[in-house]
């Protein structure tokens, strides 16, 4: 199993233990799906059987793609979910990745664990992808935590595509942050969290 410690939270693959509470998240009407590509959509209450179902095969074939796509953040403590971190490509023939990250609990919100989990994250995709010169974070301009995150921890404000994202009725910005595989290591000279 693959885990990435960090100083309150640690990234781990899916657990069979997880499943209970990721169903509960993503039932509809959860705060984080507000901020969370809320244009996009989410899983309705009658496809959440199938999302959890298609991660339990995963669990139970151990079926994790090296480097890891998605990882749960849990608390280190006690090990439990709060969120997950993903990956995405943008563009594959030029090794260029966005990243996420999402703290399910809004009595979370705040404490630094999703700046400590995108940190983590975030050095975990230089370190397994040789080949990547940059990684994005993208977002809208109605998820100020995010843009915050992004800044905290060193992505460059890249673009603003203005009102291109509709939520609510409203147009919003798309906004893009990145940074660039020689920035990190200036930033965190000894890797992130150390």
């Amino acid at each position: 199993m693959e885990s990435i410690q960090g100083k309150r939270v640690r990234l781990r693959d899916w657990a069979l233990d997880d499943l209970d509470s990721f169903a509960e998240w993503l039932q509809p009407g959860q705060r984080w799906q507000e901020l969370d590509g809320p244009y996009f959509g989410h899983s309705t209450a009658e496809e959440i059987p199938g999302v959890v179902a298609r991660v339990r095969a995963r669990i139970l074939e151990a079926a994790f793609p090296n480097p890891r796509e998605r990882m749960i953040i849990a608390e280190r403590e006690h090990n439990r979910m709060i969120g997950q971190v993903s990956r995405y490509w943008i563009g594959v023939e030029t090794n260029w990745l966005a990243l996420g990250v999402v703290v399910f609990d809004p009595a979370l919100w705040g404490q630094g664990l999703g700046f400590e989990a995108l940190g983590l994250w975030t050095d975990y995709q230089f370190r397994e992808v040789p080949a990547l010169v940059r990684l994005d974070l993208q977002t809208w301009s109605g998820n100020a935590g995010m843009m915050r995150l992004a800044e905290k921890l060193g992505y460059t404000l890249e673009g603003r595509f203005r009102k291109a994202r509709i939520v609510n009725g409203m147009y919003y910005d798309a906004i893009g942050y990145g940074i660039l595989r020689e920035e990190w290591p200036a930033r965190y000279p000894n890797g992130f969290g150390s």
